[in-house]
């Protein structure tokens, strides 16, 4: 994470499915994090979590509600910058359609950057994780 942040190209980062584990922490480290609006985004999975919180996984729907993992709620809290929307039906016609739309994503993300020097690149970066998420008292 320490070099990511430290690199002077913009990082741009899609959460496609599942992303947990020490893997979801470099992804937050991007210029850019995209989510598709049906993925799910956490260091940890809702049944460890549930499992270490109460040595319950089957609070598993409960632990998921609280650790606000779904793309508005990290949207919400600034965690990533877009939601990606997806189509009910995945088939090959739809996949295209959510391809298109990170392609267009991404093109206009490198337009907005491309004239930013490296150390801005890195200084926004730095202020965008320096400035997300907010505390919220869960009473665990």
């Amino acid at each position: 994470m320490l070099e990511l942040a430290k690199v002077k190209v913009p990082v741009i980062a899609i959460v496609i499915g599942e992303g947990s584990s020490g893997g979801a922490l470099a992804l937050g480290v991007g210029n850019k994090v995209l989510m598709l609006e049906n993925a799910i985004y956490s260091i940890l999975s809702p049944e460890g979590y549930a499992s270490i919180l109460w040595k319950d996984s089957s609070r598993v729907k409960e632990a998921a509600e609280k650790m606000k993992l779904t793309a508005q709620d990290l949207y919400n809290l600034h965690v990533i910058d877009k939601i990606i929307k997806e189509p009910k039906e995945i088939n090959d016609e739809s996949f295209d359609k959510v391809v298109k739309s990170l392609k267009k994503e991404i093109k206009s993300i490198i337009l907005e950057m491309k004239d930013m020097t490296p150390e801005e690149i890195v200084q926004e970066r730095y202020q965008k994780f320096r400035n997300m998420g907010e505390y919220i008292n869960l009473d665990v």
